[in-house]
């Protein structure tokens, strides 16, 4: 009974560890856990959400994108408490996901062996850095470890800016806040700062599915990073995203002027819309061209198979 138990547990420690530890064997797995995204993809098989929508999401609140997400059934994209560099700076772009656990020094090692013989360089804290390309977001799973839990110092911030342009997400911590915070463009959203270096902890994926808080995040999802805190956007839904919240942004536009001036109650702007409502929003969007956040044409589009 004893030696039985001692297999399975064996035969499961194997299991997790070729599930959980692969820096996805090829680019057809990641495909395949992604296949919603029809669009263009990277070498690594992330989806690569265009330029023009991540450019567009910036302009979008977490609050308006994350009600997209909800009525889409995705409830488990966002995470908030964060200690971040700077508050006004947004970070938005495609995922590159690692992920850490406590240091098992033979596992640590063989890792460390298979990743040199996989052409990777030096430390395990620079390899997801190493892989990331323009428009990324460093998101790492960390497992919120703060004190001897810092992913990255300034010099690491330098080298992650240099390579994607872009922030970082960690449920983890970070050193060096000075440093990091000179750096023109750099942004980051951790559980806090310490002087402390990594310490006992261990790589053990690379573009793997992993966990923020209480947020699920894959590969390739747009990273909307805000003051509010961090939503994580399935590809395949980023455009959807982007439409739905700008038609919002756009409402309220008009619901707000429309309440200052009492032209309309409360009630009658937050409920369903009259057709006598409908026709001032539309006049009103045809009189204030420049409030647009889309094109006239994309707006007539999404008006055209809306029920309101």
């Amino acid at each position: 009974m004893k030696k039985s138990l001692i297999l399975a547990t064996t035969i499961l420690l194997v299991i997790c560890l070729n599930a959980n530890a692969q820096f996805f064997n090829t680019a057809d797995e990641l495909i395949y856990y992604t296949s919603e995204w029809s669009g263009e993809r990277f070498d690594d098989g992330r989806p690569k959400v265009p330029a023009e929508i991540l450019e567009r999401i910036k302009k979008i609140s977490i609050e308006e994108a994350w009600g997209v997400l909800r009525s889409k059934g995705y409830h488990n994209q966002f995470e908030g408490n964060w200690v971040i560099l700077h508050d006004d700076r947004p970070v938005v772009g495609r995922a590159l996901t690692a992920r850490y656990m406590p240091k098992r020094p033979e596992v640590m090692d063989r890792f460390t062996e298979k990743g040199h013989e996989q052409g990777r360089v030096g430390a395990m804290n620079s390899w997801p850095i190493d892989a990331l390309q323009q428009g990324d977001v460093y998101v790492a799973d960390g497992f919120g470890k703060v004190l001897d839990g810092t992913l990255i110092g300034d010099n690491l911030g330098n080298a992650i800016f240099a390579n994607s342009g872009n922030g970082v997400v960690f449920d983890a911590g970070s050193r060096d806040m000075e440093g990091l915070s000179k750096i023109e463009g750099f942004n980051a959203f951790v559980r806090g700062f310490d002087p402390s270096y990594l310490m006992e902890s261990m790589l053990m994926g690379i573009n793997v599915p992993i966990r923020i808080g209480r947020a699920t995040v894959f590969p390739g999802d747009v990273v909307l990073a805000k003051q509010t805190g961090v939503l994580f956007i399935p590809a395949h839904l980023a455009e959807e995203v982007v439409v739905r919240s700008e038609f919002i942004m756009l409402r309220d536009l008009f619901g707000h002027e429309m309440l200052k001036k009492g032209v309309y109650t409360p009630g009658e702007i937050d409920g369903r819309w009259t057709d006598e409502i409908k026709k001032a929003f539309l006049e009103w969007v045809e009189n204030n061209p420049d409030e647009l956040p889309m094109s006239k044409a994309d707006l007539d589009g999404y008006l055209k198979d809306r029920t309101w």
